[in-house]
């Protein structure tokens, strides 16, 4: 099997377009906030962007008083974007350059948030270790909100097959240790104006022990 460089990957798609052209691009991630409020956490939780890259959720989230925010991504590009758009604002918010698959996590999160990263991942190991550091980087008491492509939806995105997700696989992947608190369903509207079914779930990590 040849291996395949994620890094390498993402670096060009940053290079080749517009952070404003990309297909994921979101002016107004309103569900994601939405769910985000429905989790009743406080202004000072810890929160974890997952995949946030140039995305805009944190500064809206900045904006809202959330103190406490955190941002990977696997582009250095990406991540650059969005630092010099927020500017100063900038120096209050966490940026991790990492491979979500092998992340280590320097504290703990109450929210880990998820939108379109899950769902690159094709092969059952990379998803294994995904979850776990899922299950590393989350308190005991924490909220998942994870948003991927819909049955129905693309069976591609940038050239990478991906996997489409109802509530059913993703529990299975994710493991009993969450559950189902939330599910919401979204046509995004690509900056090249093509229609994407997304599903967005909440979920909240259940006691052990």
């Amino acid at each position: 099997m040849t291996s395949f460089d994620r890094k390498s990957h993402w670096e060009q798609v940053y290079s080749d377009k517009s952070h404003l052209e990309v297909s994921w691009h979101q002016n107004d991630p309103a569900l994601s906030l939405q769910m985000i409020e429905n989790t009743g956490i406080g202004k000072d939780a810890a929160i974890l962007d997952v995949g946030g890259g140039a995305s805009v959720l944190v500064d809206h989230l900045h904006t809202l008083g959330y103190s406490r925010l955190a941002v990977l991504d696997i582009s250095a590009k990406s991540l650059a974007v969005a630092q010099q758009r927020l500017g100063d604002s900038a120096k209050d918010i966490e940026w991790y350059e990492a491979d979500i698959t092998g992340f280590r996590p320097a504290h703990e999160f109450s929210l880990w948030h998820d939108r379109a990263v899950f769902h690159f991942l094709t092969e059952a190991p990379d998803r294994e270790k995904y979850v776990a550091t899922l299950k590393s980087a989350l308190s005991p008491d924490g909220h998942v909100i994870l948003a991927a492509f819909a049955i129905g939806g693309p069976t591609q995105c940038s050239g990478l097959d991906i996997v489409q997700y109802d509530s059913t696989r993703l529990l299975e992947a994710l493991g009993d240790e969450f559950r189902l608190v939330e599910e919401l369903s979204e046509t995004h509207i690509t900056p090249a104006g093509k229609q994407q079914k997304f599903s967005y779930f909440r979920l909240a990590r259940r006691a052990t022990g």
